[in-house]
């Protein structure tokens, strides 16, 4: 069973994500995607996993999702977030596309209980600058390719859960 889970910042969406997990078999692996690039990101960074605590195996992983996917395959897990990882591929300079296939590829070949994470911005208007613009659209083409792709897509709105798919 795949989810996504879409929301906006702070909405409840990886509280949510952890609750489902908890509910599926054990390992439970938690894929952060979240670099500590500065001390708000840090401290958000052992929130989560003081929240998390010894319940998971995590795995930090900031550009190289695909590959971390497929190593795991077949256990229970969650990727948070899908909206850092892409910001993380741009930062590094690396085209998104080249990757996303082979993500779209991982997801759909899954076998265990996988949860993914990821915002929903484009409900804002359009950004003014071009870079912002890019990073809206690309969101939003990989949240609507990887909604293909699982069974069950939500969305979360201060902190309750809305389901998407199945209709």
């Amino acid at each position: 069973m795949r989810t996504l889970i879409l929301g906006g910042i702070a909405s409840g969406k990886s509280h949510l994500a952890l609750k489902l997990a908890l509910s599926a078999p054990s390992p439970r692996i938690f894929v952060a995607t979240a670099e500590a690039t500065d001390p708000e990101m840090a401290e958000k960074i052992e929130r989560h996993r003081r929240e998390r605590g010894e319940t998971f195996l995590t795995v930090e992983e900031p550009l190289e999702l695909p590959e971390v996917l497929r190593r795991i395959s077949g256990k229970t897990v969650v990727v948070d977030c899908l909206t850092v990882w892409l910001g993380n591929l741009l930062h590094y300079g690396k085209e998104p596309h080249e990757y996303f296939g082979s993500l779209y590829s991982a997801v759909k070949d899954f076998a265990g209980r996988l949860i993914l994470v990821s915002n929903e911005i484009g409900l804002a208007p359009v950004a003014a600058d071009a870079l912002t613009r890019r990073y809206v659209n690309l969101l939003g083409e990989l949240n609507r390719e990887l909604s293909e792709r699982c069974e069950e897509v939500l969305l979360v709105v201060a902190g309750q859960s809305l389901k998407l798919k199945p209709a």
